[in-house]
């Protein structure tokens, strides 16, 4: 296709998805694993989301307990909101905050927290520009509509694909796409706008995001920019606390090759949302809107010293992210009022220790370019194809990475494995892989989607055994997109694709088995729906072959340096 076709052709898919968007679900045509059947009302807790089982139609008496405290609290709320900058209110508020902002009041707070009000009086009109400019020319639409179809869908409000708030979510993505174009759209801002949205209508949303973003007490801008610095930066800081404060846990941890980005990661991006149970990450975004990102190391310290007991008999990394990952979210172990005292005296410990605030933003974490400035996209965006070449950010990002996992190794006194730069200026890693595991990674992710995958997930690829350590630490570093063969389309999807690589691939690891399979009734248990397999044996004899491109270096893992006398190189697999 010529050049002409293609914008044609990324035009058409972006008007596509609007339109969907702008019917709403009057004749959509919905898959029905897009509108998934849940006994809603018996199903539904007070905050909206949804679980797999009926609840319990009686409150218990620590339940009845606490609807008591909360309706005594609503009253003293409400003189607070009336008299929102009387120095009583300031004075009580902090300590409010901390106890619990009533779920009645938490749109009106927030809004006030985030100064949304003066903000839309400042800017009128600037939203519905942003959307219409957005409409014509925002390259992200394709992975804004990819997220919004899973985000919170265990939340009644999205439960419908194209419902109100469905729609809400995708129209401020993707005018915020134009009002922020340094950083365009990140898997993860998702997250950040389905939150607000649940207590906010669509423009206090959109401020509310923008809030986020640029005011330097949250500067989230950082976390989402063009490398992540400062995520990169949050995440050393989180790792000398960790080598101060629990050096134990964190050799044990380091030990079994379960780096601190593997957990740590989504508490940084989306501010612990998803990685905790629903009244706890409610909780902890209070206190973030109040006090900023100076929150987040200390809590991250508190999740660990909450749970070190529970870690230090853990053996291996699959264990490590599961329990940080998975089990957290369900049931974090302790009550949401301990964990928020705990997290205060948390943050006076690290201020004994010097280490409670990461410091302020860096210059290359703060937005650049005036927003709401509009710059006419290039035509590689355009199309949605994605860079051959990784930015000087995105190389700093994944060198820190590198650095922290080989001063590890020195300390476990190993050697060190860190890949040699490709020479041909082309990005990737020989630990690079298709990192397709995630069932809802989108193939034409944002320019800046993390691991190729939603952020929802990120992490989570290091649970799967099969994958090295080197590996998950470099694939959850890729910031390209996943674009294949060169273009867009409003076709088919096309097959995801791992970071950009060399022509031939450094590293190969290769499956052999022993036996063709034979399926009997003593066959290992099977995962899932895959077909029972038996245990390989080992036979006299079990060679490969593999050619090898003479122009590359071989790089065989576990076995001595060899001459590499032919094109074809037997490994004997015994």
């Amino acid at each position: 296709m010529n050049e002409e076709e293609l914008l044609k052709r990324s035009a058409a898919e972006r008007d596509r998805i609007f339109s969907c968007y702008d019917r709403g679900r009057e004749g959509a045509e919905i898959d029905p694993w897009e509108d998934p059947a849940y006994e809603v009302y018996h199903t539904t807790d007070r905050y909206g989301f949804i679980h797999d089982k009926r609840l319990p139609q009686k409150r218990d008496a620590f339940e009845v307990k606490l609807h008591h405290v909360e309706m005594e609290r609503l009253k003293k709320w409400e003189k607070m909101t009336k008299q929102w900058d009387s120095a009583s209110t300031k004075e009580k508020l902090r300590r409010r905050i901390y106890k619990g902002i009533p779920n009645r009041f938490r749109g009106q707070v927030w809004t006030l927290l985030l100064g949304i009000k003066n903000l839309k009086k400042e800017q009128a009109g600037k939203y519905e520009e942003m959307l219409q400019l957005a409409r014509q020319w925002s390259t992200e639409i394709r992975q804004i509509d990819a997220d919004v179809a899973r985000q919170y869908r265990d939340h009644i409000n999205y439960r419908e694909r194209y419902s109100i708030k469905q729609r809400s979510m995708f129209y401020v993505l993707a005018a915020y796409s134009m009002y922020n174009m340094e950083v365009g759209y990140c898997q993860g801002m998702s997250v950040l706008a389905g939150l607000l949205l649940l207590y906010m209508d669509e423009e206090d949303a959109f401020w509310g995001l923008s809030v986020l973003l640029a005011d330097q007490k949250y500067s989230m801008h950082g976390f989402y920019v063009d490398g992540f610095p400062k995520l990169n930066r949050f995440i050393e800081h989180h790792d000398k606390i960790m080598n101060k404060c629990l050096p134990k846990l964190k050799r044990k941890m380091d030990k079994c090759g379960c780096d601190s980005i593997l957990y740590a990661l989504k508490w940084f991006f989306v501010v612990f949302q998803e990685r905790t149970p629903v009244s706890l990450g409610l909780r902890i975004w209070d206190i973030f809107l109040l006090d900023g990102d100076r929150m987040l190391s200390a809590m991250a310290y508190t999740v660990m010293k909450l749970h070190k007991r529970y870690l230090m008999p853990m053996e291996s990394l699959d264990e490590f992210c599961n329990y940080l990952q998975i089990k957290l979210e369900k049931d974090f172990c302790f009550d949401d009022d301990t964990v928020i005292s705990t997290m205060e005296r948390s943050v006076e410990e690290l201020k004994r220790a010097k280490l409670d605030y990461p410091g302020v933003p860096l210059p290359h974490e703060l937005p650049r370019y005036p927003f709401g400035t509009f710059q006419e996209p290039t035509f590689t965006s355009k199309v949605g194809r994605r860079s051959e070449e990784f930015s000087e950010a995105q190389h700093v990002m994944r060198e820190s990475v590198v650095q922290r996992r080989d001063m590890t190794l020195i300390d476990d006194g190993r050697e060190s494995t860190t890949p040699v730069e490709p020479t041909s200026g082309l990005g990737g890693s020989k630990f690079s892989f298709d990192p397709s595991l995630d069932e809802g990674a989108s193939p034409n992710g944002s320019r800046r989607s993390l691991a190729e995958t939603s952020v929802t997930s990120t992490a989570d690829l290091s649970v799967f055994s099969s994958v090295t350590r080197s590996q998950v630490l470099n694939n959850s570093l890729d910031t390209q997109s996943n674009i294949s063969n060169g273009s867009s389309g409003s076709g088919g999807l096309p097959t995801p694709r791992a970071t950009p690589h060399q022509p031939s691939p450094d590293v190969v690891r290769i499956y052999v088995p022993y036996t063709s399979p034979t399926y009997t009734s003593s066959a290992v248990a099977s995962y899932k729906d895959d077909l029972p397999r038996t245990l390989p044996r080992s036979l006299d004899t079990n060679k490969i072959r593999i050619r090898i491109d003479p122009d590359q270096t071989p790089i065989v893992e576990n076995l001595k340096p060899f001459t590499l006398e032919s094109p074809e190189v037997e490994l004997d697999l015994k």
